[in-house]
């Protein structure tokens, strides 16, 4: 496993009923993408991120950047800053449990992103209740939560000595397979002794879980080639850029910062240009590493 991560992302309170348990969120999964940064090979400068007009090509201003979203055909409707953060949902900070359901009726495809809870101010016996009665009935609290001003279904899980908050995609976002090409859930159709066979061999390739088994290779082979080239001196020097002059009215934003809060959902882009204005440089190198990675997997997207 990863090292544990005790930075707080989120602060808070379960509730149900009148039960009220003061938590922290944190971080219970660590990427471990490679990241390959975007050069000019003939400078060693890096390829950055523009705002690109697709018909004329030119750059353009944030300021002359709004958003619209496509109503038939070529119709856009175009939302203010003001609509969108009007239609946010209230931030309550609790993670309101609605119900409680069998462990077993929530489908994996619905998992999308774990997090750990951890008690606050006081609230371990009441933490480690409802962790204990969850594990005993075998059931998990069916929740809705708001995260950076997006809500979330989500799930209230026991792991060991940890409840895990694990968001979950809605109803709407899981695709039918209905009009997939399957066979039909019958056996009839099937020999009795190719069944038996098939079901021997999973018996005999089964094993206890064991995550530690399993490594994300092309990561560890890329670092381990990465190391090897650097220990041999072959590296490349990339001079860091320098930042517009405001008299010319440009803007530099963390990238990072502005695809996560627009894959949360964010609404002022501006949000993350001020931040990083008030870190120091290395906020802005994380931009450009970051941005090429968006173009890649853009590519293979398409």
């Amino acid at each position: 496993m990863a090292p544990t991560s005790t930075r707080t992302l989120w602060k808070g309170a379960i509730t149900f009923g009148l039960v009220h348990i003061p938590i922290a969120l944190h971080s219970a999964t660590e990427e471990s993408d490679v990241d390959f940064d975007w050069l000019d090979r003939r400078t060693m400068d890096p390829v950055g991120y523009k705002r690109i007009n697709k018909r004329t090509g030119r750059e353009i201003d944030s300021k002359d950047v709004v958003k619209g979203v496509e109503h038939g055909k070529g119709n856009y409707v175009v939302l203010s800053a003001e609509e969108i953060a009007e239609a946010f949902p209230r931030t309550t900070q609790t993670i309101e449990i609605e119900a409680f359901v069998d462990l077993g009726e929530v489908p994996f495809v619905y998992l999308e992103r774990p997090y750990y809870t951890a008690p606050i101010n006081k609230g371990e016996k009441v933490y480690a209740l409802l962790r204990e009665a969850l594990t005993d009935t075998g059931k998990a609290g069916l929740a809705k939560v708001v995260i950076h001003s997006k809500q979330h279904l989500a799930v209230l899980v026991p792991m060991g000595p940890v409840l895990v908050l694990n968001l979950l995609r809605w109803g709407g976002e899981i695709r039918s397979w209905a009009d997939l090409d399957l066979p039909p859930q019958s056996k009839s159709a099937l020999k009795p002794a190719e069944l038996k066979m098939a079901k021997q061999l999973i018996d005999g390739m089964s094993g206890a879980w064991s995550a530690e088994k399993y490594r994300d290779s092309f990561h560890e082979a890329i670092t381990k080639l990465v190391e090897a080239k650097a220990k041999a001196g072959k590296t490349e020097t990339v001079e860091p850029l320098e930042e517009a002059p405001e008299s010319q009215g440009a803007e530099v934003i963390d990238l990072t910062e502005l695809l996560r809060r627009s894959l949360k959902g964010g609404g002022d882009a501006k949000a993350p240009a001020r931040k990083a204005a008030a870190r120091k440089a290395p906020a802005k190198k994380s931009a450009a590493r970051k941005a090429p990675a968006a173009k890649s997997r853009a590519r293979r997207a398409a």
